[in-house]
């Protein structure tokens, strides 16, 4: 009897081992099954709560500029909640006949100048481009009364893509991203002031987290191919082409070559700029060429130091030649720079011309130097003026 009982107590744990063991895999399976659909689940309800701190950004930080619904705000910021901004063609096949006619046309220039065109064939290839002129005119004529209140406002039917005008040939999310981190220096040529830098590393305040919240929330208004003429209507403020491209191009090709990494502006901050100077080698050379607007600066622009500091006195500015004998002999004598370096005085002399001026002279000089130089600009100008000791 006994023995009876202990073999069936045994057969009940084996049974309800196997009963377990079965439930376990029969869980297992189900969880594998159903992993996809949970790691979706988590990624939609992490891209939402992306969504949502970005969108409290935006009203923090960026509404002032692009307005509360990112649709713009007129002669302030262009908008971005906007089909344009997305590259919406609400007339792709007009679109599509225009870019075919106008290859033709390059064709037919380049043909025409070539050496060797008959000048039969250099009338026929005339005739022919009046045509396509003519064609190209009658094409735009069909949709420019639909968008008219949008072409009102600033909007170009003739470019429906703000990323092609750019020549931008990344993603939008990127051009976003990297537009936020650096900013935008060169856009002070067309709006009351610069897009600034967001991203910390480039002295702005904000952690790359919450740029990248920013890119989810601005993403976010993208509705493909949903977008409405109702929604291009609404846009208060498109973006305005540059009547020079050259130096928002030169960003932009900047950006691309570097995988997306602009040379770092020196801003104000002098001793902030004397601590990273030493990083970089000062090529006196091309100092001498910013100096004298033979280059560019690294982030396209011109300067124009020559227009008050002429090699000789001009009752501007004070003269170029010998600026660094001056400045070691005579101003570092001055009691207000007590305890400064020939290096230190040059710096803040660019970047914070008011601080100190120099006696006879006026305080005319620029103030925006510290957001059209790099770190490399700054140290190859200081080399050039470190030359001028006769």
């Amino acid at each position: 009897m006994l023995e009876r009982m202990l073999v069936g107590k045994i057969e009940n744990r084996i049974t309800v081992g196997i009963l377990s063991f079965l439930g376990i895999m029969v869980l297992l399976g189900w969880a594998a099954i159903n992993e996809g659909g949970r790691m979706q689940a988590f990624t939609e309800a992490e891209h939402a709560r992306s969504i949502e701190q970005g969108a409290a950004l935006f009203a923090s930080q960026c509404a002032t500029c692009h307005g509360e619904d990112g649709r713009g705000k007129a002669g302030r910021a262009p908008g971005l909640n906007n089909p344009q901004f997305f590259g919406h063609d609400f007339f792709p096949d007009i679109t599509s006949q225009i870019a075919t006619l106008i290859a033709e046309r390059t064709t037919l220039t380049a043909e025409s100048a070539a050496q060797g065109t008959p000048e039969e064939r250099k009338t026929e290839i005339n005739s022919r481009i009046l045509v396509i002129d003519t064609q190209i005119e009658d094409l735009n004529a069909q949709r420019t009364p639909a968008v008219q209140a949008a072409i009102d406002a600033g909007y170009n039917p003739q470019s429906p893509s703000r990323l092609a005008n750019l020549g931008w040939a990344g993603t939008h999310d990127s051009f976003v991203l990297t537009t936020l981190i650096h900013g935008r220096p060169v856009s002070i040529n067309y709006w009351p002031q610069a897009m600034p830098a967001w991203s910390q590393t480039a002295g702005g305040p904000m952690r790359m987290d919450q740029l990248e919240y920013l890119v989810a929330y601005i993403e976010n208004w993208d509705k493909g191919e949903e977008w409405t003429l109702e929604d291009l209507f609404a846009v208060k403020q498109f973006a305005i082409q540059p009547a020079d491209p050259a130096p928002l191009l030169f960003q932009i090709q900047q950006l691309q070559q570097s995988g997306g990494m602009l040379p770092e502006q020196v801003g104000t901050d002098v001793a902030a700029i004397l601590t990273r100077l030493p990083e970089f080698t000062g090529d006196a050379a091309r100092g001498d060429e910013l100096y004298h607007g033979l280059a560019s600066t690294q982030f396209g622009n011109r300067l124009a130091c020559t227009g008050c500091h002429s090699p000789e006195a001009n009752g501007v500015g004070p003269m170029l030649n010998g600026t660094f004998t001056r400045v070691q002999n005579d101003r570092l004598n001055d009691p207000a720079l007590a305890g400064y370096t020939a290096e230190q005085y040059l710096v803040q002399s660019i970047v914070l011309p008011s601080a100190y001026i120099v006696p006879t002279f006026n305080d005319a000089m620029q103030k925006n130097f510290g957001e059209l130089l790099s770190y490399q600009d700054m140290a190859d100008i200081i080399a050039y003026l470190e030359t001028l000791n006769q």
